[in-house]
């Protein structure tokens, strides 16, 4: 397959943007996020079967590509509260158009109650 040098840098550019949400997680996280900030506890218990260390993980991948913030308050015991940068927020529509696609091409129905639910109604 001949790549020319501007589909080379597309490809480069959807990878990052997919290194950001990889693993099971992320995508979660920064959708919980997305609904304001939390702490970690607050996560842990939105999150039913995430581990304290794949919370850790991820929350520190995330981090490290500046989607979202981690900030320290000096109480008794230290109180950490997590939330979007602008890059993080404006991930958010990527996100929408990763569900949006999974709605309507998945396999998969999502089911609320037994019954076939699509969460998006603006198509």
């Amino acid at each position: 397959m001949d790549v020319r040098k501007g589909d080379e840098l597309c490809l480069i550019s959807i990878r990052e943007a997919l290194e950001v949400v990889r693993g099971k997680w992320s995508f979660l996280v920064l959708s919980l996020l997305s609904l304001g900030p939390q702490r970690f506890n607050q996560m842990r218990r939105n999150l039913d079967n995430i581990s304290i260390k794949s919370l850790t993980d991820v929350l520190r991948h995330l981090e490290e590509y500046k989607v979202i913030n981690r900030e320290v308050f000096p109480t008794v015991p230290v109180t950490v509260e997590y939330s979007l940068t602008d890059k993080g927020r404006e991930y958010i529509p990527v996100l929408g158009q990763m569900r949006k696609w999974g709605e309507n091409w998945g396999e998969h129905p999502q089911l609320v109650d037994g019954r076939e639910y699509r969460c998006c109604t603006n198509r």
